[in-house]
């Protein structure tokens, strides 16, 4: 038994021997290292890939909002081209027409702009002397009216009107003086939107005639970037989309000019005024304006008629509605036999969607637009016969393709053919 003294040694030397022989100190790694962070305290922490998503999602958002206001402002030139490149398709049979018989392309193209431009002016000028001669008209007879309405109200509802002290009242009040105010300040808004409006007319110009002049060189340019395969669909889709949009817009353009020269005739025999621009807006509105057209083009003979004389006006709303027949079943399938005759649900269903979509452009390029993909369908997807006209019932079914009744058939004429043998293999068989 020993002292306490020489107890409390040996465990310091335990402990020395323990430090000594590389075994854990307390408190440290045993290496000399500074400890490492508690796994606790590494899992809460941030992950490493965490800010490299939030600057990339940052950057993603960034980019979407340049691209879109990037977007936002040359859209109103992307639409210019959309409407140039469908002109320029409508006017490729035309000049590859000029081009085979040996003029350039450069001269063929001007000399087809040249002569649509006339046709444009010619109908827009019958139709603007057509406003100004009825705006001319009534700003002449306004005081009559206005003495005829007041003397027709003294006269039922007993009121005292005079025109003298009506235009008095109506020239030095408030509410004129107001609209002569804000007409002045409106004139150079008005002003600018028509700079704007002549500058956007000169741009889809500019690129119609460098599409259509510039035709063969630009299908080479797209093409040159495709491999062969690709390059004979691109082409095949190129000659479907000019035969099919330059086939319905000029076989609605012939369609116009006859509808234009009938009512033409038809107004001047009865005698109504300005019968020319009248057949000019017939023609151009009923054909180029699906499903209400015919009612929108036949509205304003019919009131400029009525004028006249109502019986006048039901003559015109007669051959207005037998010419429509006749269009409908005689002319139209004859013309467009040989271009896209698109339905009347379809052509209207269309303008409506591309309405919606971009506004008085779209509903230029809709019927266009539905041409050629009607033309692609119709070249692409292939088509099966289906039994019946589609009006009356299904052909029966033949009950000798399957059946006991068909297999009895088909035995018997066999064990015919094989003679004793076959009937006795035919009643084996049963």
């Amino acid at each position: 038994m020993g002292a306490p003294g020489d107890d409390e040694g040996q465990r310091d030397g335990r402990a020395g021997s323990g430090a000594g022989s590389g075994g854990p100190a307390i408190g440290g790694t045993g290496s000399g290292e500074p400890p490492g962070p508690h796994p606790r305290a590494r899992a809460s922490g941030m992950p490493g890939w965490l800010p490299r998503a939030f600057v990339l999602a940052l950057g993603l958002l960034a980019a979407y909002q340049i691209l879109s206001w990037a977007f936002l402002r040359v859209l109103g030139l992307l639409l210019n081209v959309l409407i140039a490149f469908f002109l320029a398709l409508a006017m490729e049979p035309a000049v590859a027409g000029l081009s085979r018989r040996g003029v350039r392309r450069g001269p063929a193209t001007a000399l087809v702009s040249v002569v649509l431009l006339a046709v444009a002016a010619g109908f827009f000028g019958a139709l603007g002397s057509l406003f100004v001669e009825q705006v001319s008209h009534i700003v002449e007879n306004l005081p009559r009216y206005v003495s005829d309405v007041l003397r027709w109200s003294n006269a039922h509802f007993r009121t005292d009107l005079d025109v003298d002290r009506l235009r008095s009242r109506v020239v030095h009040s408030d509410w004129a003086r107001g609209f002569l105010r804000s007409g002045a300040r409106n004139v150079w808004g008005i002003s600018a939107t028509l700079l704007g409006g002549v500058f956007q007319l000169l741009t889809v110009a500019l690129f119609t005639f460098y599409f259509a002049a510039e035709a063969p060189r630009l299908r080479v340019a797209l093409c040159s970037v495709l491999p062969p395969a690709r390059q004979a669909e691109v082409l095949r889709a190129w000659e479907i989309a000019v035969a099919k949009t330059g086939g319905y817009l000029y076989s609605r353009a012939l369609m116009a000019l006859i509808s234009g020269g009938a009512h033409y005739v038809f107004l001047e025999l009865l005698g109504v005024p300005y019968a020319a621009a009248l057949a000019v807006w017939v023609g151009v509105v009923s054909q180029f304006v699906p499903t209400v057209g015919t009612y929108i083009g036949g509205a304003l003979p019919l009131l400029i008629a009525f004028t006249v004389d109502p019986w006048t006006a039901l003559w015109v709303l007669v051959f207005i509605v037998l010419y429509q027949q006749l269009e409908n079943y005689v002319l139209q399938p004859r013309i467009t036999a040989r271009t896209v005759d698109i339905h009347p649900a379809v052509a209207f269903g269309s303008v409506v969607a591309g309405t919606s979509l971009l506004g008085v452009v779209g509903a230029l390029v809709a019927i266009p637009a539905t041409a050629t993909l009607q033309g692609f369908l119709s070249a692409y997807v292939k088509r099966y016969d289906v039994p019946g006209d589609g009006d009356g019932p299904l052909p029966r079914r033949r009950k000798d393709r399957g059946g006991r009744g068909g297999r009895k058939r088909h035995e018997g004429h066999k064990g015919r053919a094989g003679g004793e043998g076959g009937s006795r293999w035919w009643r084996r068989g049963r």
